[in-house]
């Protein structure tokens, strides 16, 4: 994602008479008009946010997209992204990746009593910078408070409309024996880039998330390529190797990547063995794998790097009807072993 690092300056919090968010402003009294007509609405501001009904009224026509996640993270900053650009790029990237265009927004905000106002305010602005760049609009939405200690500082949920694209015919049951397997770049970047803040890990270049929204380049590739592009999918919580699982499990067919042609920094490599981490199963949030049919793999590829983000973007690996349902890496020194699929808890509040 393309940063404005001016774009802060330009948005100063307003003068409130509270430093913290305290139980009464989920209370929808007189602290909770203050909070969200200062803070939230002045800034989100359109028309169907103005009309602050309980329900916005949305002209739609023809198919649609919709989908809707939630987000917990810590810390709620981080190197690249806070949590409020990764919830609207988040649902952003799950529209894009079913072949729509990004449209409507509803945002719902969980705050823990004792959150200070001046982080909140950052929140607010990483989430109007996401909204401005994808050119997404947020139209309704919730806000809640928790007592101190019954929450995370804050958790967001947003759910998307997105109209879907003309010659968009993606799913599972389009893929055949032969597809590509195509990952727009390099792996892990979000995951380590919140997991070396935790741990106080310093490296001679700043780790930063990935996440941005993918929908400018996943359209592009739906206009282009049609019914030739297959399936795509963002792999986020439990990283590339669970979404290649989910594919293999869903098509019936198994998956073979190659591990030299897989995409990483050495400073994510390098991270990830220090943590013992693999980076196949990292959560990722500025990336995504597209399945498209082997005649126009090259040329997706092209046009891939010659996106702005997608430098190191790569053919991964193929479908094969070989090891049914399973998910195969041969190694760079010519072994094979098969991907286990993620079990429990891989890492603590990513995504």
């Amino acid at each position: 994602m393309s940063k404005k690092p001016g774009f802060r300056l330009l948005c100063p919090m307003p003068e409130m008479d509270f430093d913290t968010i305290t139980m009464g402003h989920g209370g929808g009294g007189k602290l909770t008009q203050d909070l969200l007509k200062k803070g939230v609405f002045s800034l989100l501001d359109n028309d169907w946010l103005r009309e602050q009904d309980d329900a916005a009224t949305l002209l739609l026509n023809g198919n649609v997209a919709f989908s809707t996640d939630s987000f917990v993270v810590s810390p709620v900053i981080f190197p690249g992204g806070t949590i409020g650009d990764l919830a609207v790029n988040g649902t952003i990237n799950d529209l894009a990746v079913s072949g729509a265009r990004p449209t409507f927004l509803s945002l719902s905000f969980i705050l823990e009593e004792g959150l200070k106002m001046d982080t909140f305010w950052q929140i607010l602005v990483s989430i109007r910078e996401a909204c401005a760049e994808a050119g997404v609009k947020v139209v309704t939405g919730d806000t809640k408070v928790v007592e101190r200690g019954k929450g995370d500082q804050i958790f967001i949920n947003t759910t998307g409309i997105g109209y879907i694209r003309e010659k968009a015919k993606l799913g599972v049951k389009h893929i055949r024996k032969g597809d590509a397997i195509i990952l727009s770049g390099p792996l892990a970047q979000h995951g380590i880039a919140i997991m070396s803040k935790r741990e106080g890990l310093e490296f001679e270049t700043r780790l930063e998330s990935d996440t941005r929204p993918l929908h400018t380049i996943c359209n592009q590739l739906v206009d282009a390529f049609g019914e030739s592009v297959h399936l795509m999918r963002d792999p986020t919580r439990g990283g590339t190797a669970t979404v290649l699982h989910e594919i293999a499990g869903q098509s019936g067919f198994g998956i073979d990547i190659f591990e030299k042609h897989l995409p990483i920094d050495n400073e994510v490599d390098g991270a990830c063995e220090m943590l013992g981490l693999d980076p196949l199963y990292v959560a990722n949030e500025g990336l995504f794998i597209a399945v498209v049919d082997s005649s126009c793999a090259d040329q997706c590829l092209e046009a891939l790097k010659k996106w702005e983000f997608g430098e190191q973007a790569s053919i991964i690996g193929t479908v094969t009807d070989e090891h049914t349902r399973q998910v195969v890496l041969n190694s760079q020194i010519g072994g094979r072993r098969v991907l286990p699929q993620a079990s429990g808890e891989l890492l603590p509040r990513i995504c």
